[in-house]
């Protein structure tokens, strides 16, 4: 019988924030799958856990992978963990929560905090909709059509950047989007916790003047509702028009429908 991959948030900055539930699961595990194990290894000591360590990370993921589940295939039992946050959440451990999936080992979670929900939470954005993009590439042209595709996104979108490519990152969002309300959260769960609402213009302009610090979660509007074109009355007008022309109500409904924001039952309603 196979062991259990368990998936274990850690936290993010403040290491209050590790549940008890987590501190059992890395206490009982056979060994820990970590991103850098020096981080790990400073998590570990601060509880007294004492645990064999494997590192697993972005460039020896499909080798350590395959050695991870066998160990798992053999009846051992592993956690994995990233340096701060849920593992699998922009990072390698999705593959091998993949890859534990399609060789039958169990996975379960051991939830704890994440850095795109904790600041959406704090940021005062709207988040009901959302849509979670990670890091942007580095490669000019993926950076590129990443942003070509959100063009339209009326969602609000949420990025990671660390500081040092932030004011690039800010510049490619004002060329891509326009100017657009944004919250900058940085150092969450840290003495210097902040959050910065703003416009990319704004934001432009103050981290060029102060060096951003902390690691940033970029919490950016999605495209604004278009004010319509035309009004209702003046819709229900032109479907008059083509009824007086001898179209019938349903037809003249549909077709100017079809050419101005408003739903067919809309105008279909007043022309009666």
């Amino acid at each position: 019988m196979s062991g259990t991959l368990y998936v274990v948030g850690t936290p993010i900055g403040n290491l209050g924030d590790l549940s008890p539930r987590a501190v059992a699961t890395l206490e009982n595990v056979d060994f820990i799958a970590a991103e850098d194990t020096r981080v790990t290894l400073g998590l570990l000591t601060h509880f007294e856990i004492k645990k064999e360590l494997v590192s697993y990370f972005e460039h020896n993921k499909r080798e350590r992978g395959e050695l991870i589940v066998g160990r798992l295939l053999a009846g051992e039992s592993c956690a994995i963990v990233t340096d701060a946050g849920m593992p699998a959440i922009s990072d390698p451990g999705e593959d091998l929560v993949r890859l534990c999936h399609e060789r039958g080992v169990p996975v379960e979670a051991v939830p704890g905090p994440t850095a795109f929900a904790t600041a959406l939470a704090i940021s005062g954005m709207t988040a009901g909709r959302f849509t979670f993009e990670g890091f942007l590439s580095v490669n000019k042209k993926s950076r590129r059509e990443h942003l070509t595709e959100l063009k339209n996104e009326k969602r609000t979108m949420v990025f990671y950047e660390a500081p040092h490519k932030l004011i690039y990152t800010l510049q490619d969002l004002y060329d891509a989007f326009g100017d657009r309300h944004i919250a900058l959260v940085r150092e969450i769960t840290k003495i210097h916790e902040e959050v910065v609402r703003t416009t990319l213009s704004e934001a432009i302009v103050r981290y060029e003047a102060e060096k951003p610090r902390g690691e940033f979660v970029l919490i950016l509007e999605g495209k604004p509702q278009e004010e319509p074109s035309v009004t209702l009355d003046e819709a229900v007008a032109m479907a008059k028009q083509l009824v007086a022309d001898g179209w019938s109500i349903n037809a003249a409904a549909k077709e100017i429908a079809g050419a101005t924001p408003f739903k067919k039952n809309e105008i279909y309603k007043a022309l009666l």
